[in-house]
C-alpha cells in the first residue's frame, strides 16, 4: 500500500456481500474503495465459503421474491407442510414466477433419485442452480483490484469515530483509515465493528454444518441430473444440491445448530445432525448416500426474524455508515446485494425495494420478539434464558 489514508468508501469485511459490494463500487469508483478484512481472504471462520451454494428463484416471502430474479443479472453482470408450499406458490405467483405444483410420484417421474410417494408435496422451479462461493468471493475482489480498489487483509476494524466534517474515521492495526461513505458487512462480528457508534443488532450465531457423501451413483448426482432441493419437516429443514469442487453429494440442515460466538465456536462437526442427514437420505433419496468425505462447519448470523437487515444507521446519527446482514441466506443475492449497497454508498438510494429490511422494524428493535429462525417452519429457536443466545 502507498500510505494512502482516505478513501471515499470503506467495506468492512470482504467475504460474499463485502466482496459483492467492493466490487460494484469500484465499478463507479476505482481507486477510491478501499476494502478491510480481518482475516485472510477466503477464510473458512465465518459463513462465506465452501466449493457451492444454492441459487434460486423460489422463495417464501414476497420480500425476496421481488429481488430473486435480479440476483441473475447482478451473477451474469461478472459473467410434507403443505402450508410452507403455499407460502413459496404465492410468493412466486404475485412476482410472476413460474413453477409447477407436483405430486411425490410426479416429482419422481422427472427425478428418480427421489424415492417418494404422494404423501409428499412439492414445487418445481427449474431456474436454479449452484455459486462456486469460494470462487464468485475471489473473483469479485480480483476484478475491484482491477478496477484500482486497494483490499487489506489482516486488517480488523478496532473503533470507528466521526470526524467534525462528518467523515468516518477506522481505526485498525494498520493504520487509520478515513471515509465518507463507510459499508459494514461483517457477518459474525457485526457489533464488533457497530459498536464503537452504539448501533447494536440483535444476532443469534450459529455453528451450521454440511455433509458430502461418495455416493458411487455419480452419474445420477451430476447437475446435469439432479435438481438443488430443499425439505421442510416440523424438526428440521434440510438442503441438498449436486456435485460441484468435489465428487460428493451435499445435503446440509438450515438453521439447526447451536447458539455460539465467534469466540465459542468450534470447528467440530455435530454427529447427531450427521445422522439426521443420513437418516433423511435413507428415507428420500437413498442412492446418494456413501462414505462420508467430509463434513464442514459454518456460521449462520440470524435477525430474530431470519430476514435481511440492509438499511443505513441514520436513527443512530451515522446516515454515513450503512449496514448490511444476510441473516444466514443471503449468499445467492451476494452479488445484488452488493450493488444496492454500492448505490446507497454513491447515490444515497437504491432502485430495489429493500423497505421491509430496514434496521428499526420491531423484530429489531424489540427485545421481547419471539425469534424465528427456520425459514418458513418455525422450529426450535434459542431462549432468552440461554447466555449465549442474542449477541
Amino acid at each position: 500500500m502507498d500510505g494512502r489514508r482516505y478513501f471515499e468508501y470503506i467495506v468492512v469485511g470482504c467475504g460474499g456481500v463485502g466482496s459483492g459490494t467492493l466490487y460494484w463500487l469500484s465499478k463507479k469508483a476505482g481507486i477510491d474503495v478501499l476494502g478491510l478484512e480481518q482475516f485472510e481472504l477466503g477464510h473458512h471462520h465465518g459463513g462465506s465459503q465452501d466449493h457451492s451454494r444454492i441459487i434460486r428463484l423460489a422463495y417464501h416471502d414476497n420480500r425476496y421474491t421481488k429481488l430473486t430474479p435480479d440476483t441473475y443479472k447482478a451473477w451474469e453482470a461478472e459473467n410434507e407442510m403443505s402450508h410452507v408450499i403455499d407460502a413459496y406458490a404465492k410468493a412466486m405467483a404475485e412476482n410472476d414466477i413460474s413453477f409447477e405444483r407436483l405430486t411425490g410420484s410426479q416429482l419422481r417421474d422427472k427425478f428418480p433419485q427421489f424415492e417418494i410417494d404422494d404423501s409428499y408435496d412439492t414445487i418445481y422451479q427449474p431456474i436454479a442452480g449452484l455459486v462456486d462461493a469460494a470462487l464468485a468471493n475471489s473473483v469479485h475482489v480480483q476484478l475491484a483490484r482491477a478496477k484500482g480498489a486497494t483490499v487489506l487483509e489482516h486488517c480488523p476494524v478496532q473503533k470507528i469515530e466521526k470526524l467534525p466534517n462528518g467523515r468516518v474515521l477506522v481505526h485498525t492495526p494498520k493504520g487509520v483509515f478515513e471515509c465518507r461513505r463507510l459499508i459494514v458487512t461483517a457477518g459474525a462480528w457485526i457489533n464488533h465493528v457497530l459498536g464503537s457508534i452504539g448501533v447494536h443488532i440483535p444476532v443469534y450465531v450459529t455453528q451450521e454444518q454440511v455433509t458430502y457423501f461418495a455416493t458411487p451413483n455419480v452419474k445420477d448426482f451430476t447437475k446435469a441430473k439432479y435438481p438443488i432441493w430443499i425439505y421442510h419437516s416440523p424438526k428440521y429443514d434440510f438442503y441438498g444440491m449436486p456435485m460441484h469442487g468435489n465428487s460428493g453429494s451435499k445435503i446440509g440442515i438450515d438453521a439447526g445448530g447451536p447458539v455460539v460466538s465467534v469466540d465459542t465456536r468450534n470447528y467440530e462437526p455435530d454427529k447427531a445432525r450427521e445422522q439426521a442427514c443420513i437418516e433423511h437420505l435413507k428415507r428420500t433419496i437413498p442412492k446418494s448416500l456413501g462414505p462420508i468425505m467430509y463434513t464442514k462447519t459454518c456460521l449462520y448470523t440470524m435477525t430474530p426474524d431470519r430476514h435481511f437487515v440492509v438499511d443505513d444507521c441514520s436513527k443512530k446519527g451515522w446516515d454515513n455508515v450503512i449496514v448490511c446482514c444476510g441473516a444466514g441466506h443471503a449468499f445467492k443475492f451476494a452479488s445484488l446485494l452488493g450493488k444496492i449497497l454500492s448505490e446507497m454508498a454513491i447515490d444515497g438510494k437504491t432502485t430495489y425495494d429493500i423497505s421491509k429490511f430496514n434496521i428499526d422494524r420491531e423484530a429489531i428493535t424489540n427485545p421481547d420478539w419471539t425469534p424465528t429462525l427456520y425459514m418458513g417452519t418455525g422450529g426450535k429457536v434459542p431462549t432468552k434464558q440461554s447466555s449465549t443466545s442474542k449477541l
